[in-house]
């Protein structure tokens, strides 16, 4: 199976074609921008079907990073897959952020329980606990961060990630950031037809202002 996968759920914006049989990277290209996706993305998708050597009628599947990370680039990230998969007529397979982490992490925590968490502010982290063969235990949500040795005392996990450092845990374990290959690898062993839609786990940062009023002419 050949794999378009995309990256913009955090600060990079990456894409790579991948060939399942065999977990081959035919091509792939990352950046690390913070914002502007949008405008970099289709660029770096022509840049790594074009290195491949197969056209984009090769493609078999879509993939992309649905969060949780940047509202915006999730947004990008998902529309632009979806209208790639509609356009080629095939299946579009969203992969969550945290999903990818714990996959990255499986030869550290050698077959322990890991909670994953990412940094989300505010007082809060992104967290999802797996057990030592990546199967999902606890479903992603937003929690404080003094409930995180909580959870991990009461599965056993080893914590890993940014949002236990944004909470101070001395004893976490740190993660690299997203590799686009990943997502790509976690995509062939999905099943597809389910419809991607970006997981945020809760509201943006920034809201409309209020208590404006337009006069009426």
């Amino acid at each position: 199976m050949i794999i378009l996968a995309i990256e913009t759920a955090g600060a990079d914006c990456a894409a790579c074609v991948f060939d399942s049989d065999g977990g081959r990277v035919l091509s792939a290209v990352s950046e690390t921008i913070g914002k502007g996706h949008a405008e970099r993305l289709m660029t770096m998708i022509d840049e790594v079907v074009r290195d491949s050597g197969l056209p984009l009628s090769a493609l078999d599947r879509i993939a992309v990073d649905i969060g949780p990370g940047s509202f915006t680039g999730i947004r990008v990230g998902v529309a632009t897959a979806r209208a790639l998969a509609l356009a080629l007529g095939v299946a579009c397979v969203g992969v969550t952020t945290l999903d990818v982490l714990a996959r990255q992490s499986r030869g550290e925590v050698a077959g322990h329980n890991v909670l994953i968490t990412m940094d989300a502010r505010r007082g809060e982290a992104y967290c999802a606990l797996y057990d030592g063969n990546g199967r999902l235990l606890v479903e992603p949500a937003a929690y404080a961060y003094e409930a995180l040795e909580g959870l991990a005392g009461a599965h056993e996990a080893i914590i890993a990630g940014s949002g236990a450092t944004a909470a101070g845990l001395s004893d976490s374990m740190p993660l690299a950031g997203v590799r686009v290959e990943t997502i790509a690898a976690l995509a062939a062993d999905m099943a597809a037809g389910k419809a991607v839609s970006p997981l945020y786990l809760r509201g943006p940062d920034a809201k409309p202002q209020g208590g404006f009023k337009v006069a009426r002419a």
